[in-house]
């Protein structure tokens, strides 16, 4: 029997290490030997369900995390790697579902508590987002992201005593995460912040400029770097803090006292929103059509 065989921790140990290195191909492959040896071990398709995750190919995660349950229903890394896909496929009911399974195997696992909060903050239920990240701090009490996470549920709940306050702490945890300082720059916009949010996402796109999600965050912060879009924004700024019952109420009385003013502002906001994007995408890429000169 070869070593492999006799201490399969080995194998999987060396998907991790693959997987960190960003080698994705040489992890699959592992896997996909590890299945073709041991064909009826959960783990082995979880793994590849896993890597699968890391190349953005969620629907093969879905299946081979699905392969993985059919042998083991209480298999650790499946559950983990559906709540994950489910998550950022943006499928909402079935991460709900996921993460009841997930938490009844794993209940101490906090990451649940992150994607949780995540998805209460995408439904606007910032209060139960809080109480979720405080959750999975006391299970993981050091964790940047986590304290980036409450620091941005903080700002959307209006308290920017307490968002600054778990910024600092983050930033004290780990100033080498992208995505730390991509949610610190999400909580420094919705304080109203732009120079700390430019800032940090900076450092974002630093770590990580292939990120897709890192980058249009960005180019939005370089927009708001405009002072004449700040101050078109300022309207919107004091709406975001309102109910939507005095959203709509403010609109209609704006609208029927001041009609000829709101017309005006929102051809200027539209002028300028556009007007900025293109001067931004000028520094950032440079002219359109710089590239047919010799």
């Amino acid at each position: 029997m070869s070593m492999e065989r006799e201490n399969p921790y080995l194998r999987y140990s060396r998907i991790h290490q693959l997987m960190e290195w960003k080698r994705y191909k040489e992890a699959m492959d592992e896997a996909m030997a590890l299945i073709r040896e041991e064909p009826e071990d959960a783990d082995a398709y979880a793994m590849l369900g896993q890597v699968c995750l890391r190349l953005d190919k969620r629907e093969e995660a879905l299946h081979w995390s699905q392969e993985a349950l059919r042998r083991d229903p209480d298999n650790r890394i499946a559950w983990f790697v559906r709540t994950v896909a489910y998550y950022e496929s943006e499928n909402w009911k079935a991460l709900d579902e996921a993460l009841d399974n997930a938490q009844r195997v794993d209940p101490y696992e906090p990451q649940y508590y992150f994607l949780r909060a995540n998805a209460c903050n995408r439904r606007s239920k910032y209060a139960d987002a809080r109480d979720l990240l405080l959750t999975g701090l006391e299970l993981s009490p050091q964790n940047a992201l986590f304290l980036a996470a409450l620091s941005y549920t903080e700002a959307l709940l209006g308290n920017r005593s307490a968002s600054k306050t778990y910024a600092s702490e983050a930033l004290r945890q780990d100033v080498e995460s992208d995505h730390v300082y991509l949610y610190l720059g999400w909580a420094a916009e919705r304080r109203n912040d732009y120079d700390d949010q430019l800032l940090m996402l900076k450092n974002a796109i630093r770590l990580d400029p292939e990120n897709k999600q890192i980058r249009e965050a960005y180019l939005e912060s370089l927009q708001k770097s405009y002072k004449f879009y700040r101050i078109l924004l300022a309207p919107t700024n004091v709406l975001k803090r309102l109910k939507p019952w005095q959203v709509l109420l403010s609109w209609f009385i704006a609208v029927l006292l001041f009609r000829p003013l709101i017309i005006v502002f929102i051809v200027l906001y539209v002028l300028t929103h556009w007007a900025t994007k293109w001067l931004v995408h000028v520094k950032v890429f440079g002219w359109p059509w710089s590239r047919f000169k010799r």
